[in-house]
């Protein structure tokens, strides 16, 4: 299966049941092991919003394409802040997950990383 039709455009995320689905968004920006985790853990129909990045390490279209792959993630959008806004009041997904401020953690934590090995 090509994954990359998991990824929908705005207008085809609004067809989706109201009130049905899980949302969880952030960046996944570097895309780690505890992305996958976190969203594992939770319930399905998952629909997952990869949002775009100042300074971003990957481009916003991998990005989808990386969550897309993951067999726990049924459908991928890529809206912007208002946009999400937007989709959240209109879906009413029944359970949200913001996962932004965790994942802006996990890309300084990562920049460090690589900062402390080029140091040595």
């Amino acid at each position: 299966m090509d994954t990359r039709s998991k990824i929908l455009t705005l207008d085809a995320a609004r067809q989706l049941p109201r009130a049905a689905v899980t949302l969880a968004s952030g960046y996944f920006d570097g895309f780690r092991v505890v992305h996958a985790r976190a969203l594992a853990a939770l319930p399905a129909p998952l629909l997952v919003a990869v949002l775009p990045l100042s300074g971003e390490l990957l481009p916003q279209a991998s990005r989808a394409e990386l969550a897309a792959a993951l067999r726990v993630v049924d459908y991928v959008v890529t809206p912007n802040e208002s946009e999400l806004d937007g989709l959240i009041e209109y879906l009413s997904p029944r359970q949200i997950v913001r996962l932004e401020t965790s994942d802006l953690a996990l890309v300084h934590e990562l920049i460090e990383h690589v900062h402390r090995r080029q140091a040595r």
